[in-house]
């Protein structure tokens, strides 16, 4: 089907959009006759998929590639960005303005990409950078399409959502045509592994030959399907009814949620793990999306039933306090520890959230029973604000590392934190080229307590250096909470707690462990929780057992510290000895008396002298 506009004189000309009217213009609907098709699209996108392909080959090269230049980022920001803009915007009756719009768009993102410099200098979240440039194309997309098709001033909201949600299933089913070509032709190669041609298969691991094919799959699947509207809008009905159908059960949960909360407190929330505010926050998106699942663009796309418009009313109500709850996590972890990126970007998120969610808020309390009325177009005028503010975001204007390092750097030099207490694995590896220019500062401090972490932490190559150290906060957060020591507790000392605090054992916020210290508190053995319960869950047939765990990991107290007991060969001569007998074939086996843990009557791990 296609959709035409309607003029009150009876003239007629294509506008793509939905049921509207907007200056004595009506949106109606015709059946596909095949002449508003255009069959240069696929050959043009797929060709153009193509080019895009090995082009993005050549910016890579081959192999593994562990440093990205900034004009190579650059140059494979604008080579993604607008052929992929230009495969969805793109008109037959509008060719030049798709492609200038496409180019500007992919100059735009070329330009932020490489002022933000080489991956070398990114720190841990430099990668929302980027989902906020994508949050802004994916959002200024449709606005484009809306504009051009319906006018500027004022934005056609129906026709700014109806792309929208297009956009978004175009997207998803063009990865999924990737994915099919992708699955074909390594059914193909291993067909023809059979009868002993092997070039398919070959070619396959070559990366100047698959990544151009990704390329050529998304621009033709992205052809064929723009040339199917009734199938792309027979799949965007079914989305949005799914995703309206679970509204009322995250309506439930979340109002469930929200009225136990008087009664358990909110210090459950800060005890049970340090990702509230993102779990709060994922919450607060998923009820905005399916309250717009629901109340759609207006009109006929709207939801009847009146459960789910209900559940719709009381999602739109919810986000608020679940913004403020998030609000109030991040404030405390910003008030106990001061600013880190990660921290910062949560607040930026909590404070978009906070926009949105208090624009739900005003347009339930003033538009009442016709509240969704008022709520499209605020839509559309948080969209304006999110995709600005999401392209500021991604440029180095707004230095998250540069204000975290001053912060923490400021809580040090006070007093606020000792240096004993302070992260000095951040500073080095999670704030980027300032918190490296800081602790090359405090090398050369006057203070000794500064200066000599500093300077193990300068010279540290991966933050697992400085494990075991006391300076990985977030590894030793709650520790103490998380170990459970038998037969009878020893002092938690710094290197204990760094020790326990490793990825292996309890270094993840959400893992448990126990360990059994030994007659004479000399040797212990520590065990992850999750390793051993995976055992039972794997007898219970619900889960298999973790391999990966490797239990009971050996330490051992040498001059009054702890420290990991290599189970290796370590003794030059004892290795020549073993390289020799080996060669002669001088393998034998002996009778041997060694002690061994057992857990249950089970023996558990290898045993030990």
């Amino acid at each position: 089907m296609a959709w035409i506009r309607v003029s009150p004189d009876g003239n007629a000309g294509p506008a793509p959009g939905v049921d509207a009217a907007r200056g004595g213009w009506t949106m109606t609907m015709q059946t596909d006759t095949g002449e508003d098709r255009w069959p240069l699209l696929a050959p043009i996108l797929a060709a153009l998929g193509l080019i895009t392909g090995l082009i993005v080959h050549w910016i890579f090269g081959t192999g593994y590639q562990p440093q990205i230049s900034a004009v190579r980022l650059a140059l494979l920001s604008f080579v993604s960005v607008t052929a992929i803009l230009f495969g969805f915007v793109v008109l037959r009756t509008d060719l030049i303005r798709s492609a200038a719009f496409a180019l500007a768009c992919g100059v735009i993102a070329a330009l932020i990409v490489y002022f933000n410099g080489a991956t070398s200098g990114w720190s841990a979240t430099e990668g929302w950078r980027l989902v906020c440039l994508a949050l802004a194309i994916g959002i200024v997309a449709p606005l484009f399409q809306a504009g051009r098709e319906g006018g500027y001033r004022p934005l056609s909201y129906p026709l700014a959502h109806d792309h929208a949600w297009t956009n978004a299933v175009l997207w998803c089913l063009g990865w999924a045509f990737v994915g099919v070509v992708l699955l074909l032709s390594f059914l193909l190669a291993a067909l023809f592994d059979l009868i002993g041609i092997d070039l398919l298969k070959d070619l396959l691991r070559k990366e100047w030959f698959w990544r151009p094919l990704v390329g050529l799959a998304f621009g033709l699947g992205l052809a064929l399907l723009r040339e199917q509207r009734r199938i792309v809008g027979l799949l965007q009905n079914v989305a949005m009814l799914v995703l309206g159908v679970l509204a009322p059960v995250l309506a439930v949960g979340l109002g469930l949620f929200l009225i136990a909360l008087p009664f358990t407190g909110l210090q459950p929330l800060w005890d049970a793990t340090k990702a509230t505010t993102p779990i709060l926050l994922a919450c607060a998106v998923g009820a905005l999306l399916l309250v717009n699942a629901v109340i759609g663009n207006g009109g006929d796309d709207a939801q009847r039933n009146r459960v789910l418009r209900w559940a719709a009313l009381v999602l739109a109500v919810a986000i608020l306090p679940l913004v403020v709850i998030a609000a109030i996590a991040t404030g405390l972890r910003i008030g106990q520890y001061g600013f880190t990126p990660e921290r910062l970007w949560g607040l930026t998120f909590v404070i978009i959230a906070s926009v949105v969610a208090v624009a739900y808020l005003v347009s339930v309390i003033r538009g009442r029973g016709a509240w969704a009325e008022r709520v499209r177009p605020a839509n559309l005028h948080l969209a304006m604000i999110v995709c600005g503010v999401a392209l500021l975001l991604a440029t180095p204007l707004v230095s998250f590392n540069a204000i975290s390092t001053r912060d923490q750097v400021a809580r040090l030099e006070s007093g606020e934190v000792t240096p004993d207490k302070f992260d000095w694995a951040a500073l080095a590896f999670d704030f980027g080229e300032p918190g490296r220019r800081a602790l090359e500062r405090l090398v050369s401090s006057r203070e000794p307590k500064v200066s000599k972490p500093a300077q193990v932490a300068a010279a540290a190559k991966s933050r697992w250096e400085l494990m075991g150290t006391g300076q990985e906060q977030g590894r030793l957060f709650g520790i103490e909470k998380r170990v459970r020591m038998l037969p009878r507790p020893v002092p938690l000392t710094p290197e204990l707690r760094g020790i326990l605090a490793d990825y292996k054992l309890c270094g993840d916020s959400e893992v448990r462990c126990t360990m059994y210290v030994l007659p004479g508190e000399q040797q212990a053995v520590v065990y992850r929780d999750s390793c051993i319960e995976s055992y039972r869950e794997a007898h219970t047939g619900r889960s298999g057992v973790d391999w990966s765990c490797r239990n009971p990991w050996r330490i051992e107290r040498a001059n009054g510290k702890w420290r990991f007991v290599d189970t290796g060969i370590t003794d030059p001569a004892v290795r020549v000895a073993l390289s020799e007998g080996y060669r002669k074939g001088a393998i034998e086996v002996r009778p041997v008396q060694r002690r061994q843990v057992f857990v249950g009557g089970v023996p558990v791990g290898d045993p030990f002298e």
